[in-house]
């Protein structure tokens, strides 16, 4: 990391160098007399290669002076203290340019811009939103205006502004970007949950609906129309619902298996549950899904026809669970020296399945034991699954 910030300060030198270099050439032109400024350029050069970089770069702005030629590079200069983790100094650098009559308004909105990014890094998020909404109302070009409503909705959705952001983001930024268009209807979600939490159960559905209108892939919506069905006892509603989240993530097949075994049940439907359980290991084999369908058969059938499942499926795929549960099963019917075997292999089966994580990011790869909906470290939506659901586990 280091060697990368040297070799980006170095490049800023060099162009701040040929820069210099042909403004000296011009100066020598037009007055003789004038300074040259070449020899701040070699001692932060000389700063630089010495490992000062803080100094060196302090002898870089001192030695630009601001004007039409160089509002980019002190931008990037300001953008280089900000990715180093001062953004304090890169607000001062910012603010320094928008003091400036000489710019033209598209620079204007291009400074605010990373003027409101270092706001935004600082959890200054009131200025930070207040400057990117007079951009957006009366700021440069189009381009501009999508970036600044970009950076507001990604500051509404920290603040959990779900309707604020959704109003930002229609229609143009759910058409043209994808990680919005799933960010939405997650925040369509969360304000359905809002709802149901208010006993407001028509505006949920509603809202649910809309979800689904907008990422027709949002499993999460899904989840929630089938829990208010079973909340109102509408178990076959409730299944319909489930049986559809296979198709729209078939990594998330394992957050319906509950559900789905508890509204069979609550139908007196086992026969209903184990024929589901067989469809779904035939559309996609999980370890999961044959432990409830191994489970339901012993309920039917006993434990040793539950066993040959659970073999048959340990053969095709290695599994710790499926282990784990094997060993369940065999010590059904154990004698008393084949339990004093089987408890000990069962006991640390069971420990190192309680020692990794129940879910995992498949974008930043961030795993716990709960399931977060907006993962935690990479902040983007839906993109958590059961890591009990991968064929090998």
């Amino acid at each position: 990391m280091h060697d990368l910030l040297l070799l980006a300060l170095l490049v800023s030198a060099v162009a701040i160098g040929w820069w210099l270099g042909r403004r000296e050439r011009k100066d020598a032109a037009d007055q003789p007399g004038q300074p040259s400024l070449s020899r701040d350029y070699f001692v932060g050069l000389n700063y630089l290669l010495n490992e000062q970089p803080d100094r060196a770069i302090e002898t870089f702005v001192a030695a630009l002076e601001v004007n039409s030629d160089t509002i980019e590079t002190h931008i990037a200069l300001g953008n280089l203290f900000r990715s180093r983790g001062e953004a304090d100094r890169a607000v001062k650098v910012h603010q320094n340019l928008l003091a400036r009559p000489a710019l033209t308004p598209a620079q204007s909105s291009l400074v605010q811009i990373e003027l409101a990014r270092d706001f935004l890094n600082l959890g200054l998020l009131d200025r930070a939103e207040k400057l990117l909404e007079n951009l957006i109302h009366d700021g440069g070009d189009d381009s501009q205006r999508q970036q600044a409503k970009l950076l507001l909705v990604d500051l509404l959705e920290r603040e959990k502004e779900w309707q604020a952001a959704l109003d930002v983001a229609q229609p143009s930024l759910i058409r043209q970007h994808e990680n919005i268009q799933r960010a939405a209807a997650h925040w369509l979600c969360e304000l359905a949950e809002r709802d149901l939490e208010s006993a407001s159960p028509s505006l949920a559905r509603k809202k649910l609906r809309q979800a689904l209108h907008v990422d027709n892939r949002c499993v999460r919506a899904n989840l929630l129309l089938a829990r208010m069905e079973h909340d109102t006892g509408h178990y076959k509603a409730e299944l319909k619902l489930l049986k559809r989240i296979p198709a729209q993530d078939s990594g998330c097949a394992g957050l319906i298996l509950e559900p789905l075994r508890d509204a069979y049940r609550l139908l007196d439907d086992e026969a209903g549950l184990e024929k589901a359980l067989k469809q779904m290991n035939e559309q996609a084999p999980m370890t999961a899904i044959v432990i409830m369908l191994a489970d339901t058969v012993q309920r039917r059938a006993g434990h040793r026809e539950a066993a040959e499942l659970i073999e048959a499926q340990m053969e095709r795929a290695s599994s710790l669970r499926g282990l784990d549960y094997l060993l369940h099963l065999y010590q059904q019917d154990a004698t008393a020296e084949e339990q004093r075997f089987l408890s000990p292999l069962s006991h640390h089966a069971r420990a190192l399945l309680d020692a990794r994580p129940r879910f995992r990011c498949g974008q930043c790869g961030f795993s716990g034991t709960e399931l977060h909906w907006q993962c935690p470290s990479c902040r983007q939506w839906g993109t958590t699954r059961p890591v009990m659901d991968r064929k090998s586990d």
